[in-house]
């Protein structure tokens, strides 16, 4: 008797190879309406379901595969018992079953995806059958990736079949695709339905797609995980070239990534162990930004992480080449500067394209044991010109801008972070430390220039006078801060005896 594959895909990659392998191997194909058209068009022989289960496809194609007659197929184990029942009921064995589920979440990322296309896209008959030969695995080969098609021919040409150990691979990818695409649905379904900030069900899942070399510590394994659908953020950037990115490398591209999507203006940012080094804009070129970035703390900047949030040229290729950094990622990458950087083969070039500048997620998800913590995504640092002044005096134009700078760095330094800046670049950053005070005097302390005319961002109140009396006293004139200390008051009054305006932003910038 003929072995039987059913094969039913949204995706169509390789498809027609992999049946016309199978029925050159001797095997029956049984295909659903699109999955079938698509093979008898490149003449592979094709069984429709019908012909099988005797039943149309109905319900304008919501039941097509969920019948006894395929089902039953699928999951007969090789015992006396069950071959007796098959032959009863006129029923023939399913041997491998290749399928991919609907399009769900490519299509509600979609804009103006309607309620009525969201449910429409919701796989039922797919994640039934492929769970059903998944737990049938001794017997049946269940394949939901286009990678496999050619690993599982290969092993049906050699011996007739799979081996077992292939099939408890194919098994383990089976249950995460399902496990991710519920995931994917149920997220969906309670951001719609949810009416709330925070929906009554959170659900995070994903498939590994790959391994990195080993996590934050040579000790650490560690691998990527997608969720279904295309790949969006920074796993969907294009590598054009260098080593494979580490999981440190993730981490610091997406600090990286986060605070140049803070500027309209052309801005570079240098990333260390997922704090900035160096920040600047520059409205003429990214050239200049690049020079004014490095320029903060080029000591810190070996081996960092730079972001631009526009092309890359030819000339400022050339000039990033001068130094070792692990990455470089920007929307786009110019020829020129591609070449150039071939030089340097071992960096890292992502390009990001216009997902650069793609919507960050509503939501962010930490996980800790027993769970994941979840809270709304800190949006961009907007609010700074609708603080409230509570110095003597207020600050400058030149001022103003130089603290709108600041604190939109302030927001993407570690916890306790003090920035001190001018209007279009970082002149010292002190990143990290339990007091805020030392976050002070750290910043002055590795300061490449001269502090005086600066001002400060601070992501959290000063909990004393100290920290304002260092920042005076290193140059600064002119302070941001969210407020809400206990001791506000004495604050105010020592920046009024320093000369310091002081804003106060009324919003925190905690980054834990």
């Amino acid at each position: 008797m003929k072995r039987r594959a059913i094969i039913s895909v949204s995706d169509k990659t390789g498809v027609v190879e992999f049946a016309r392998g199978l029925v050159e191997a001797g095997w029956e194909v049984v295909s659903t309406g699109g999955t079938a058209r698509t093979l008898r068009e490149a003449g592979v022989p094709v069984v429709e379901v019908s012909e099988v289960t005797r039943f149309p496809e109905c319900l304008d194609g919501r039941v097509k595969t969920l019948h006894p007659a395929l089902l039953a197929g699928v999951l007969a184990r090789a015992t006396p018992e069950h071959d007796q029942t098959l032959s009863d009921l006129g029923i023939g064995r399913v041997d491998l079953v290749a399928c991919n589920l609907y399009p769900f979440v490519a299509t509600v990322s979609r804009a103006g995806v309607g309620l009525e296309e969201a449910v429409e896209n919701v796989d039922i008959g797919g994640p039934t059958m492929i769970r059903a030969a998944a737990k049938n695995h001794e017997r049946v080969t269940v394949v939901v990736d286009p990678a496999d098609y050619g690993p599982v021919l290969d092993e049906v040409r050699a011996a007739g079949d799979t081996t077992l150990e292939t099939r408890r691979r194919l098994l383990v990818k089976v249950f995460a695709m399902t496990a991710a695409y519920d995931a994917a649905v149920a997220a969906h379904f309670a951001r719609v339905f949810g009416g709330e900030a925070l929906p009554p069900v959170f659900v995070a899942g994903g498939v590994k797609t790959r391994d990195l070399r080993y996590g934050e510590n040579p000790h650490q394994k560690a691998a990527v995980y997608l969720p279904p659908g295309p790949t969006t953020g920074l796993l969907g950037a294009d590598q054009r070239q260098g080593k494979a990115l580490s999981f440190n490398n993730l981490v610091d591209m997406e600090a990286a990534w986060g605070l140049v999507r803070e500027f309209d203006a052309p801005a570079v940012a240098i990333i260390k162990h997922t704090n900035p080094c160096g920040a600047a804009t520059d409205r003429g070129s990214l050239a200049a930004a690049y020079e004014k970035a490095l320029s903060t703390d080029p000591v810190s900047a070996f081996g960092g992480i730079v972001a631009c949030n526009r092309e890359v040229d030819e000339a400022l290729a050339a000039r990033m080449a001068e130094h070792f950094y692990e990455v470089v990622i920007a929307p786009r990458l110019a020829p020129g500067a591609l070449e150039v950087f071939r030089g340097k083969k071992n960096l890292r070039v992502m390009e990001l394209g216009e997902a650069f500048f793609e919507p960050l997620p509503a939501l962010v998800a930490k996980q800790v044991s027993g769970g994941f913590l979840v809270q709304e995504a800190d949006p961009r640092a907007d609010e700074l010109r609708a603080g409230r002044v509570v110095t003597m005096r207020a600050p400058t134009d030149e001022e103003w801008a130089a603290l709108d700078f600041a604190w939109r760095v302030t927001k993407h330094v570690k916890s306790n972070a003090i920035v001190f800046a001018r209007a279009d670049r970082t002149a010292a950053i002190g990143a990290g430390q339990m007091s805020r005070v030392d976050s002070a005097r750290v910043a002055v302390m590795k300061a490449q220039g001269d502090l005086k005319g600066t001002v400060v961002g601070s992501d959290a109140f000063f909990p004393f006078p100290d920290g304002v009396e260092v920042v005076a006293g290193a140059g600064a004139t002119a302070v941001a801060q969210p407020g809400g200390s206990l001791r506000d008051e004495q604050v105010i009054e020592a920046c009024n005896r320093l000369g310091l305006a002081m804003v106060f932003t009324g919003r925190r910038h905690f980054r834990h």
